[in-house]
């Protein structure tokens, strides 16, 4: 199992020959949504790829409906390219899904918390609770904001999507036992938050669960995008350097293979 960081929540895994990207965010449609608005949302760098620089793509796991999450001008690109490719995404999202990738309910799959699926042969996406700030439910009682896990013969991860702490999120994780936790760092703004921006795991909130889960590896994502709402690489690395777990800082030029070592199980 190979992992690329696209920026932000974005991550390409590639796993027993298929390639699964999760988050992806590299268009600017952001930009142009909040252009004259307190918190434009221009990048602090280009994004590493485009949609088509992604090669064959098998599966696309979308975490929740925010649009750095589920990005129109990234899917579609990748759904008109590839006729083939399917999309995981919250049941919550179904309508928004089927709008900004652009494709019909077959090529959606939904899943709501607790459900499990085997998309492709030889990996399982497993979604777990997630809680932007709290647990949001729609009036079918589907979760808002998940978490995957996506296990193969290469290894297990766990990608949290954005969230923070919540009741239950840690023998949750357990059950799930990934081999590396894919953890947002960029924390809770209050003012922020007052915006309307929910926040996410600070990089002690990220470290703690691995420890209280017993993880034994993670990486720290969810930075470096957007000015307003990010934190200083070396902060971070100051705060994972002490960290009782395997703990690094996504990179974009960096390709991360789980080793031996990195996993629970021979």
């Amino acid at each position: 199992m190979r992992l690329y960081w696209l920026g932000q929540a974005g991550f390409v895994v590639d796993t027993d020959g298929w390639r699964i990207v999760i988050d992806p965010y590299l268009s600017d449609t952001l930009e142009a949504k909040y252009a004259r608005t307190n918190y434009p949302h221009q990048r602090v760098a280009p994004a590493p790829a485009a949609p088509d620089e992604l090669g064959s793509v098998d599966l696309v796991l979308c975490t929740h409906h925010h649009t750095d999450h589920m990005d129109p001008g990234t899917l579609a690109p990748l759904a008109r390219r590839l006729p083939g490719l399917r999309f995981v995404v919250p049941a919550a999202s179904r309508a928004l899904a089927r709008d900004r990738t652009g494709v019909s309910d077959e090529r959606l799959i939904l899943l709501d918390d607790g459900d499990a699926v085997s998309p492709l042969p030889g990996v399982e996406v497993r979604a777990l609770r997630a809680a932007h700030e709290r647990i949001e439910r729609d009036e079918a009682g589907h979760c808002r904001f998940l978490g995957y896990t996506v296990a193969s013969r290469g290894g297990s991860i766990f990608h949290s999507g954005d969230c923070v702490p919540y009741e239950g999120q840690d023998e949750e994780v357990v059950r799930a036992a990934p081999d590396v936790a894919l953890l947002p760092v960029n924390g809770r703004s209050v003012a922020l938050r007052q915006a309307g921006f929910a926040g996410n795991f600070s990089v002690d909130d990220a470290v703690a669960l691995c420890v209280r889960a017993g993880v034994p590896a993670m990486i720290a994502h969810h930075y470096g995008t957007f000015a307003f709402n990010t934190v200083e690489p070396a902060a971070i690395d100051a705060a994972l350097a002490s960290a009782p777990v395997r703990a690094l800082r996504a990179r974009t030029n960096v390709v991360w293979t789980l080793q031996p070592d990195w996993a629970r199980r021979p």
